[in-house]
């Protein structure tokens, strides 16, 4: 990848994308140091071998004096509320983690650059859900910022402040991650939830699935596919902000009719049923993300199909 590194600090490593990415840094040599909230835990994915320190991303005093005494070369900030729905719940609670939070991690790596006199790479974990209900499809970096909810009006934020540190002279990247999943999303999650739900039926442990909009478009990938986007991105030459995609749009019942065609079961319409308080107050129409600067500048794309996601997630339920 072009750059050496030896030491990388990551928020949010309870959570899918922070296991997958301490795994891959572990593997790329990278001493791992991870920010672990005492409520949470380091989750049941976090790798042995990462040295965990306790706190919380809203204490920022006290993660500025951790980062500042790590002195890490990477710094990867992928914590925060991460349900659209738990969002409107908490509004100010997501904007102090995934707002606020993020720009002290900022400040805190560019006091760190200043200080030890040598580059620190900053990776800020963006959604999709920042564009809201665009007016065109696919998505691109310059599409209009424009969120529909909480959630996303906190990652909005938290990725427009990492272009202003880039302006600071900080290596600083946000990547617009679109869906991505394995079978460590939590079941809060609705693809997590589905491949569940219709392992349980197939097993006889339930008779119905129930879900909200079965008509809202996502765009799907393997969650291992997009963590190592980030690896690229801190490690390229040029700092920049990326859409990490495949392109692919799929509808929600065009993830559970996969899930269930996994499990071999063909009249899978009789099990599914649509209830009215899963649907969210607003829910953005069609997110379909154009990677091709992350293509052309990272050489980076998706490596597993959106059918074989489902798959998996499926295999593993069952």
């Amino acid at each position: 990848m072009g750059v050496s590194s030896t030491r990388a600090f990551l928020t949010g490593v309870a959570g899918q994308d922070g296991s997958y990415l301490a795994e891959q840094l572990l593997a790329d040599g990278v001493e791992v140091h991870a920010l672990v909230r005492a409520e949470d835990g380091p989750g049941p994915h976090c790798p042995e071998r990462v040295i965990q320190h306790p706190g919380d991303l809203v204490d920022l005093a006290g993660t500025r004096d951790l980062l500042l005494e790590i002195a890490p070369d990477e710094v990867y900030n992928l914590a925060g509320l991460s349900s659209v729905a738990q969002s409107w719940a908490a509004p100010d609670l997501t904007a102090a983690i995934n707002g606020a939070g993020a720009a002290a991690l900022l400040e805190s790596a560019h006091q760190l650059q200043e200080l030890s006199g040598r580059p620190v790479r900053f990776v800020q974990a963006a959604s999709a859900e920042i564009f809201g209900n665009p007016a065109d499809s696919p998505q691109r970096e310059d599409t209009p910022i424009r969120p529909v909810s909480p959630y996303g009006a906190s990652k909005a934020y938290a990725h427009l402040i990492t272009g202003v540190y880039r302006q600071r002279g900080l290596h600083a990247c946000s990547l617009i991650l679109y869906n991505h999943e394995s079978p460590r999303r939590p079941e809060s999650f609705v693809t997590r939830k589905i491949s569940a739900g219709v392992a349980a039926i197939a097993t006889g442990r339930a008779a119905e699935l129930a879900l909200g909009n079965l008509d809202a478009v996502r765009d799907w990938g393997w969650a291992p596919d997009y963590v190592a986007a980030m690896l690229l991105a801190a490690r390229h030459h040029e700092p920049d902000d990326y859409v990490i995609a495949t392109g692919v749009g799929h509808t929600v019942r065009d993830f559970v009719a996969a899930a269930f065609a996994r499990a071999q079961i063909t009249d899978w319409e009789r099990y599914l049923r649509v209830d009215e308080r899963f649907l969210r107050p607003a829910d953005p129409v069609a997110l379909i993300g154009d990677p091709g600067r992350a293509r052309e500048r990272l050489g980076w794309q998706p490596g597993i199909g959106f059918e074989e996601l489902v798959g998996r997630m499926v295999d593993h339920d069952l």
